[in-house]
């Protein structure tokens, strides 16, 4: 008897310490991965508050003698040229991101719906065709999409961008709310039926509340694929007068020298807005892609 109590508690021990390594390797990793995700913006930060001197230093100095807050000044300074394009880029980013958010929730909402709740003739394989867009990169549809864009007179417009990330958000944004909408029970809105609610009625009073850290969560991402995509808009914008931050933000380079200070500060500030609003609504994003992995 004393031998099998004795041998109980040893492997009770042994699996807890195995348990206890597993936990502290998974803290140091994220610690690790803190660490790798976070000296990026840090460094970013630094050199923006130097001068443009000391940002040239070799070996580099982590932390100014004479930290200047001078760049981000010349940036929200509207009377100088520099603040005036910032500022400009700035707005047109914010218009591009929001309208694409805005039109994304609008068209996934409603698409989503129709492929949980709705039997139509090709529905598996309309939805399948829809996600089949993100199988290819995005440089492969670039030149038609230019193409397209010039036939019905939408390059150097704001609208080609919008169409264009549309297209490209639209597929996630469908698949991730349909996955919510499969695990509203159904009967919840037929109870509302009942009650004398029409289907509308139903899906705006019902559904949707439910749904909400879906619809957050699709928002989220459709605004941050808007907000940092630089290619379409290299290529589908040439007036500065419409250009995005991730294009405009290239003005700091020139032939002859590059304002690093000027170029990180203009950097921090572009990943302030997406950090902010991640940080603020992560647990909706969070929950969203949870939701829609499991079937109750």
């Amino acid at each position: 008897m004393s031998t099998v109590s004795e041998t109980a508690p040893r492997g009770q021990s042994a699996r807890r310490m195995r348990i206890d390594g597993w936990r502290w390797g998974g803290r140091a990793f994220l610690v690790f991965m803190l660490l790798y995700t976070a000296l990026p913006m840090i460094w970013m930060l630094l050199t923006s508050i130097k001068s443009g001197f000391a940002a040239m230093q070799f070996p580099p100095q982590w932390w100014p003698d004479q930290p200047t807050l001078a760049s981000y000044q010349k940036l929200l300074d509207p009377q100088n040229s520099v603040g005036q394009d910032f500022l400009r880029f700035f707005w047109n980013s914010l218009i591009v991101s929001t309208a694409t958010t805005i039109l994304s929730v609008i068209v996934a909402v409603p698409a989503a719906y129709a492929f949980s709740r709705f039997t139509f003739p090709g529905r598996n394989f309309l939805f399948f065709a829809v996600l089949l867009r993100n199988m290819f990169p995005a440089v492969i549809f670039l030149v038609p999409l230019f193409i397209l864009m010039r036939a019905i007179g939408l390059v150097n417009t704001h609208g080609s961008l919008v169409l264009t990330y549309l297209t490209f958000g639209l597929p996630l944004a469908i698949w991730l709310l349909k996955g919510f909408y499969d695990n509203i029970p159904v009967q919840l809105e037929q109870a509302a039926r009942i009650d004398g609610a029409t289907r509308f009625q139903a899906f705006v009073l019902i559904v949707m509340p439910l749904s909400a850290p879906g619809i957050i969560a699709t928002a989220i991402y459709s605004f941050i694929g808007a907000w940092n995509e630089y290619i379409y808009a290299y290529t589908f914008l040439s007036k500065n007068e419409q250009l995005t931050l991730p294009v405009g933000i290239q003005r700091f380079f020139s032939e002859n020298s590059t304002d690093f200070p000027g170029l990180m500060a203009a950097s921090f500030m572009m990943s302030v807005p997406v950090v902010v609003l991640f940080l603020l609504l992560q647990r909706y994003f969070v929950r969203a892609l949870t939701e829609g992995a499991v079937k109750h």
